[in-house]
């Protein structure tokens, strides 16, 4: 599942989504990097957003932990 999850994120670097973790907890934000382990999200201002910026490239999140990924554009328009 990480591997499919990884290509999933490569592709949509640098644009904004909704990223869903094990737990079940939605995070909006913007793809920033990506690596075989993590994907780095740049959390959205606003409602729905963390209100925070952690380091340069956003929060990490470990591919194995994330369950979800959709574009966000389909939800804020």
């Amino acid at each position: 599942m990480s591997q499919a999850m990884y290509h999933r994120c490569c592709r949509f670097q640098g644009r904004e989504v909704a990223l869903t973790d094990r737990d079940g907890r939605v995070h909006y934000g913007t793809i920033t990097r990506v690596d075989p382990n993590y994907v780095w999200l740049r959390p959205r201002r606003g409602p729905g957003g963390y209100g925070y910026f952690y380091g340069g490239f956003g929060v990490p999140f470990a591919l194995g932990a994330v369950t979800g990924l959709v574009l966000a554009s389909a939800f804020f328009w």
